[in-house]
Formats: structure tokens, sequence, C-alpha cells
């Protein structure tokens, strides 16, 4: 029996980093499945030998495939989102990955999705457990991973969630089985440091020598963009799309296409919600050479308690799993080193809305840090009144 995994059918594909992944490691993409306009037109310029349709609830089969992805909405899981949870319209359409699945005689021996953290905290962990059970259905066993794709050098702080299940093979040995110490990058003061409001005035996205989570799209009004803080030069500004492109793993100008069927603008609410292309990578290596993950001193979960950040199961029972959020620790690049394209200057609106939750808020802040905010939003106003 062939176990080797070389071919893969993609859903809720965004602009294939997921895809660009594990085609990386040799896997083949044979379909994609994205309904957003800006997204196929990607897909288009990049995966030329897919075949590429537009709605996943109006896909009637799935080819024979070894793997099959979902990247699935997560909306109503994010916690800068609806919060809804996993019934509600968005994030809900993962049930059809599952309705694929069981149509097809011949299953695919691996699923992959992946989604945010906090679907592990909401409705007390609800979407987890509906994951688990749905994949227990359908005869797989699995196990899941919080991963930072700072481990993999990338100076961006995202965590995803990443979920792997097999009817032939372990997927312990292919998740589990790598784990490094993470680096500590919050002590001290860098050079230069991303950071946005996560939500009204007493939630900051902070992180020192890197950006946090790049964002789809904001639901208090500043831009979706980041802003960084250079240290050096006491100046706030805003990356180029083409770096935003590489601190998600992928070549500058991926998104180029986009601009042709939207604004420009868009290309940022694409890279927002994409998948960081090295931990694809890392995953397609380990499925066709796996490790070996010992479980001998992993506990049974106890089911009234939250999903913890790592755990694996099969056939109604579950544990948890030591593994920490870097599955590897590959050389670090800082953040003002990463950095390629010519930046701009954060606008003042974003500035003013930054500074005026930042001095009613109780958070603590580098002493300069402030100051440098507010002179730069008192430079950005003298532009616009001049």
């Amino acid at each position: 029996m062939n176990n080797r995994v070389e071919t893969i059918a993609s859903l809720f594909s965004g602009i294939g980093g997921i895809e660009r992944g594990l085609g990386a490691a040799g896997l083949e993409t044979i379909l994609q499945c994205e309904i957003w306009d800006a997204a196929r037109a990607v897909l288009r310029t990049r995966f030329v030998d897919s075949s590429i349709q537009d709605d996943v609830t109006k896909l009637k089969s799935l080819p024979t495939v070894d793997l099959v992805a979902a990247g699935f909405p997560c909306q109503d899981l994010s916690q800068a989102g609806q919060a809804k949870g996993i019934k509600g319209k968005n994030s809900s359409l993962v049930n059809h990955v599952f309705s694929l699945v069981e149509r097809k005689r011949s299953k695919p021996n691996w699923i992959l999705l992946e989604n945010v953290p906090f679907m592990l905290q909401l409705d007390q962990g609800k979407a987890m457990s509906m994951l688990v059970r749905k994949t227990e259905q359908l005869g797989y066993r699995w196990a899941y991973r919080i991963i930072d794709a700072r481990a993999f050098g990338l100076p961006q702080r995202r965590r995803r969630v990443v979920f792997l299940a097999s009817r032939t093979g372990n997927p312990c040995d292919v998740l589990l089985a790598d784990s490094a110490a993470p680096t500590d990058f919050e002590k001290g003061i860098g050079k230069a440091h991303g950071f946005y409001w996560t939500e009204g005035s007493t939630g900051l996205g902070w992180t020192n020598d890197g950006t946090p989570t790049l964002k789809g799209g904001s639901t208090i009004g500043i831009p979706s963009p980041p802003a960084i803080w250079l240290t050096n030069q006491r100046a706030i500004v805003t990356p180029d799309i083409r770096d935003a492109e590489r601190l998600q793993g992928f070549p500058a100008n991926w998104t180029k296409a986009a601009s042709e069927v939207g604004r420009n603008s868009v290309r940022w609410k694409l890279v927002g919600n994409a998948f960081p292309v090295p931990i694809g990578n890392w995953l397609g290596k380990r499925l066709n050479a796996p490790g070996h993950y010992d479980d001998a001193n992993d506990e049974k979960l106890d089911k009234k308690r939250a999903w913890p950040s790592a755990a694996w199961g099969a056939e109604g029972e579950a544990f948890h799993s030591p593994s920490t959020e870097w599955p590897v620790r590959k050389k670090y690049k800082l953040l003002e080193e990463f950095l390629r394209y010519p930046t701009s200057p954060l606008s003042y609106r974003a500035t003013a809305g930054f500074y005026s939750r930042a001095v009613a808020s109780s958070l603590r802040f580098h002493p300069d840090f402030l100051p440098d905010v507010h002179g730069h939003m008192l430079a950005m106003e003298a532009e616009l009144v001049s």
C-alpha cells in the first residue's frame, strides 16, 4: 500500500498558503475552491494546473486525493471577529468539508484544517469538540497543535491551530513529534516593534522585534496594516504590502493579480487571511517523513476542562500533549532587518485613534513609545492643514 501523500484538494483556499507550502515539499494541488474573486485571481496566476472552483456549498464531489486541506472561515471564531461560534454563518461552512469527505467512496487518507487559537476557548471549545466528533465519526484519528509562525523565522507573531486527521497514519508523528523551546522576544527593547489595537481601550496587539498577527480587517476603523515603531528613527510607519506578503512566507507581489479585479487595498485583506507558507512546507515534509511521537507520559483530557494548546485522540478518547507552539526554531530575522521595501507614515486618523485609546487605558508602555506616537500624530496633523 502506497502511504505517500502526493495530491491535495483545497477548500476555502484563500491565496493558497497551505498549497504553496505543501507544494514546495513535493505535493500537487489538484483542486482549489474559493468564493472571493480577488483570491481566485491570485490562484489562477499561481496554480495554473489546478482546477479552481468558486463555491464550496455547490461543490458536488472531491477528486481522489491523498489530503483535503481547509482553512475554513474564522469570522465567527476570532477574538477580533463576531464570536458567534462554530454554528455561525461563516465558520459553520466547515461542515461542507466533512460532507464532501463522507460522500467520497475512496476517502482521503488525511484531512488538514486550520483556524484561530481563540476557537479553543470560545463556547467552552465547542468548535474543537465538533471537529473531533466529525473526524472520529468518519473513522479518522486526530491531533492538533497551536503553531507560531515565528518558529520558522518570520517576524510575525501569528498563532494558528493546525488540526490533522488520518485514516491510515498517525497524525501525532507528523504534527507533534517536533518540539523546540520558544524564544523570549519580550525581554529588552529592540529596534522595530509592531502594534495595533485589538479591541476598545483594553486590548493591544504588540510584538517586540516583529509584527502582531496580520489582520484581514478591523472592526474599529483602524487600517488593517500594522503600525511599526522604529526606535532608532523615532518613527511610526506601516509596511509595504510586499513585505506583508513576505511576512506570511510568500514571494513579494504574490497577490498582485488581485488588484486587477478590485482595489489595490484588497491585497491587505487577502494577505491578512492567509496561512503562513513555511508551516505548510514543514507539514508537507513531515507527512512523507514522519518523526516518532512519544506519548508515554501524556495525560488523558478531562472533558470538563478547556482544550489545551496541543492534544490528540481517537475513538472517544483524548490526551493532552506537552508539545510547544514551536515545532522548530529557525534562524529569526529581526523586523528592522526583514523589511525590504519603503515604509509609509502611519496616517493621522490611525495614529490619533491609537493615541486616544492609549492615554485613556491603564496599559503600560515603554517610556519613549507614547511620546513618539504623539509627536508623529502632531506631524501628520500639520501636514493635513498645510
